[in-house]
């Protein structure tokens, strides 16, 4: 009871520290390997987080499992690519939001952003601005940025089904077969006696068949 009075302040929503390296993504157009960047994210609580990704420019990137969960004391690897790579981006920052949240809860109780910009090219980097500038366009960009929802990025890691699976369809086939088969008793009947089936086999074909055309019907 006192270890649990003593966790609690630390839940409190937008205060837990999320951990995640690194803290800004680098993407450059004429390395096709640094298209694919990798996040990690930290879990050194000893309970388990949910994590939600979010980005300011969803069309720009690809997520693989941009919601799931980390054990505690585990990490977790979140890939990015980049799959608008033109000369009209080079320079725009772009930003992801990792909220983490208790399995039990739904509010977000930490979040950390990471920034992301693609450059054309490794060797010819970007003049710097003074520091104070960069910052001050940092924090301007940073209040108005609007994130939205990962859901589209997710094609990679849950394809979209297009209808019934192979599985579903042969499995109607046999059963489809099976109540064609003659009735066991039959006597006038070219079909071998051991593939006549009883009635009690053929009620159950029957009923397969119909649960598989409701979950045609349904995809």
């Amino acid at each position: 009871m006192q270890q649990q009075q003593h966790r609690q302040p630390e839940l409190v929503e937008g205060s837990l520290p999320v951990f995640v390296f690194p803290t800004e993504l680098v993407f450059y157009a004429d390395e096709q390997t640094s298209h694919k960047q990798v996040l990690t994210l930290y879990n050194p609580y000893e309970f388990a987080l949910k994590f939600k990704v979010l980005c300011t420019a969803p069309n720009k990137y690809t997520v693989v499992d941009a919601t799931g969960a980390v054990k505690p004391q585990c990490c977790v690897d979140i890939v990015i690519r980049h799959r608008d790579v033109r000369a009209c981006h080079y320079g725009v920052y772009d930003k992801f939001r990792l909220q983490v949240s208790e399995q039990s809860q739904r509010k977000a109780l930490g979040r950390k952003e990471v920034t992301a910009t693609l450059r054309p090219s490794a060797t010819q980097e970007p003049p710097s601005p003074r520091p104070q500038e960069e910052e001050r366009r940092l924090k301007e960009q940073l209040a108005d940025s609007v994130f939205f929802e990962q859901t589209a990025f997710q094609t990679e890691s849950r394809p979209v089904t297009g209808g019934p699976s192979v599985l579903t369809v042969l499995l109607g086939l046999v059963c489809m077969a099976a109540l064609m088969l003659p009735t066991l008793g039959e006597q006038e009947s070219t079909v071998p006696v051991y593939l006549h089936l009883s009635v009690n086999k053929k009620l159950v074909a029957a009923y397969v068949l119909g649960l598989l055309t409701m979950v045609i019907l349904r995809t």
